[in-house]
């Protein structure tokens, strides 16, 4: 079983391996930084917006502490001292709530100041990721296209490789029916195949063809020869005799 699962792991693997397209990697990788990116830019905002509320919170409590100092005075003027202390105890209350806001507000403009400065140097890195993904992908795509065009010229890419195998195939059926035609034709005029036409004729008959059409001719050609002469029926034997026994012809008769 661990066998089967270490092959069938390394058989993913290389199925994997061929179908990642390192282009797509890292326009994916890109993608996730600026993900990341952003929820910093969100975390500064968040922050910003905390740090902004403590300070209209600290405003306002500073606003009402600086009434109630004021409220103090009047009714220590006023001759009323119960009043005065009061006014100065709130006012004193929320002098803590102040300090409390105040060191809350220099956290949080800590962490802001933090966020900044991350999301900053974020910011700059995902930039120098996006030229160096760019330059990787153009040269990828180069060196594929230099690749398939290496491959197309050797013949053996894919495509040229079933180009090729056709031709192979087309050139080897040529030359079997080429074989084929001309063994058909030596055997045809060996005699050992029959014509169905009866025009085939083997070497022998086709010699004695040729030599009975030419003493044909020079045998016609002799007659008229003897007949411009006006030579004798014994003359005409005569040719007729050195050309070979042959039926009188009736034209040469005039006797």
């Amino acid at each position: 079983m661990k066998r089967m699962g270490m092959i069938f792991r390394a058989k993913a693997n290389k199925a994997l391996d061929r179908a990642e397209d390192p282009r797509e990697t890292l326009d994916y990788s890109y993608q996730k930084q600026l993900e990341l990116l952003q929820k910093v830019r969100r975390g500064v905002a968040d922050v910003a917006t905390s740090r902004k509320r403590l300070e209209l919170q600290l405003n306002g409590l500073q606003q009402q502490s600086s009434k109630l100092e004021e409220q103090g005075r009047k009714a220590l003027a006023l001759g009323r001292e119960d009043l005065a202390r009061e006014a100065l105890s709130r006012r004193a209350g929320l002098q803590q709530q102040v300090t409390d806001l105040e060191t809350q507000h220099q956290t949080l403009q800590g962490e802001e100041e933090k966020l900044t400065l991350a999301a900053q140097r974020l910011q700059a890195k995902v930039d120098a990721f996006r030229t160096k993904k760019e330059t990787i992908k153009a040269t990828y795509t180069a060196a594929q296209a230099q690749t398939k065009i290496g491959e197309a010229f050797s013949g053996i890419s894919e495509e040229m490789g079933d180009v090729g195998l056709a031709i192979q195939r087309a050139e080897d059926k040529t030359q079997q029916l080429q074989a084929r035609a001309g063994a058909i034709d030596e055997l045809l005029a060996s005699g050992a195949l029959d014509d169905p036409s009866g025009m085939a004729k083997d070497d022998i008959a086709s010699e004695l063809d040729r030599i009975s059409g030419g003493s044909d001719v020079e045998l016609e050609l002799e007659r008229m020869k003897a007949e411009l002469a006006g030579g004798s029926g014994d003359s005409r034997q005569a040719i007729e005799g050195g050309k070979g026994e042959r039926p009188q012809d009736p034209r040469l008769d005039k006797s």
